[in-house]
């Protein structure tokens, strides 16, 4: 285990022009929004993309999220899960100090080689307040570089999907460029189709893993109208660009748990949710 003691500080502005592009993007009136008013939750990959110098991003193009990932010699990279937590809201327009830093890096050997998680921790805090507004831990998994087929396209269906509430998303690849481009994520297997396919052996361009998260995030926020104190996410199978996902909502007394399914309806991202 790693625990680097290195934190990296940025100030950041919660600016009403990306505010826009990000309602656009998601096709929302850009012009309901206005500073004062309080940036929607789930929206913060706004503030966290990385400033890396382009002869610093690792062989893939990802360029970390705030802070530098390292690379081990382990080519490969996916986002394993999330957890968010929020204390306040984020004005748009609004001054914000975030904080990254690696909390810690795990090396060990598998049965498919070796790999590393690496887990990474960021506070967003307006301006001259002392208890942070948001506060964000990612975990990455790095992976050995080796054949690999994704597409299971020849695969059977699973089970048909059960829940309170579904609704389908079709992901387009000017989706994944506009998020990426949003983040500032140059991750290769998000841009890159060639890549993606003759690299990484995807069958396409593999769906941000942010992006699965924040149409999860606007589908508790528009659909389910359920104001979120915090959730958790764990990512257990790749979606592909132009192939149907369908996010489902599970009412579970007080709580909900939310998932998204591939075109095959196999799990492929599962949120728990703090309301």
């Amino acid at each position: 285990m790693f625990n680097s003691s290195e934190m990296i500080t940025r100030q950041e502005i919660c600016s009403l022009s990306m505010v826009r592009r990000v309602a656009a993007m998601l096709d929302i009136d850009p012009d309901i929004f206005a500073e004062g008013q309080s940036l929607p939750r789930g929206w913060q990959f706004l503030l966290m993309g990385a400033d890396t110098c382009r002869s610093s991003l690792r062989s893939d193009g990802f360029p970390g999220l705030g802070v530098p990932m390292p690379d081990l010699g382990l080519p490969r990279l996916l986002l394993g899960g999330r957890s968010v937590k929020f204390s306040s809201e984020i004005p748009i327009g609004a001054k914000v100090l975030r904080t990254s830093s690696i909390k810690g890096l795990t090396q060990k050997t598998t049965d498919a080689g070796p790999m590393a998680v690496v887990t990474l921790a960021h506070e967003l805090r307006l301006d001259l307040q002392s208890q942070p507004a948001l506060v964000e831990t990612q975990t990455y998994l790095l992976l050995s570089q080796q054949s690999r087929s994704s597409d299971d396209k020849n695969a059977e269906a699973a089970a048909s999907i059960s829940a309170d509430r579904t609704a389908v998303v079709v992901p387009d690849d000017t989706l994944l460029f506009q998020f990426s481009a949003l983040g500032f994520n140059s991750h290769k297997i998000h841009i890159d189709k060639i890549y993606a396919r003759d690299v990484e052996g995807f069958p396409d361009l593999v769906v941000n893993g942010g992006l699965a998260t924040l149409l999860l995030t606007e589908f508790i926020r528009k659909e389910l109208n359920v104001d979120l104190v915090g959730f958790k996410t764990r990512h257990v199978a790749p979606l592909f660009c132009g192939r149907p996902m369908t996010l489902a909502a599970q009412r579970n007394g007080d709580e909900w748990v939310l998932k998204v399914f591939n075109d095959k309806n196999r799990l492929a991202v599962e949120m728990e949710v703090n309301i």
